[in-house]
């Protein structure tokens, strides 16, 4: 059976692991317990049981949001299904969020060329990203 894409919010754990499995910042336990159940939108992919994709908008829906974790777990990469997870959070994007809202993100190592097919643009020299990690 094909692995199937479908809006839901990960378990914790779970979550932590693909982040860590897909190359991105490990984040805390306690964190994830808040943040998880917050999200605006959230898909997820799986093979039978297993987490193998996911992606979320987080934000307050109608001024500002936020698309983050994006990630697909290594044997899965490059086969699409970061495209298929940002199509699912950008339709629901252009659905549901209030006209111009601002929708941001931050795009690690290549993945701008990725983004950039869904209409988000660069925003440097004019403004520059910033970032606190606590």
């Amino acid at each position: 059976m094909a692995p199937r894409l479908a809006p839901e919010i990960p378990a914790s754990e779970e979550y932590l692991a693909l982040r860590i499995a897909a190359g991105l910042s490990a984040m805390s336990p306690e964190g994830a317990a808040v943040g998880l159940p917050a999200s605006w939108y959230s898909v997820c992919v799986r093979d039978g049981d297993a987490l193998i994709g996911m992606g979320r908008v987080v934000g307050d829906g109608g001024l500002f949001l936020w698309v983050v974790d994006i990630a697909v777990a290594p044997s899965w990469q490059g086969q699409g299904w970061g495209r298929r997870i940002m199509q699912a959070l950008m339709d629901e994007v252009h659905a549901r969020a209030c006209p111009r809202t601002m929708v941001g993100l931050i795009a690690d190592g290549t993945a701008d060329q990725l983004y950039a097919k869904f209409g988000f643009r660069r925003v440097d020299p004019a403004s520059q990203g910033m970032l606190l990690r606590l």
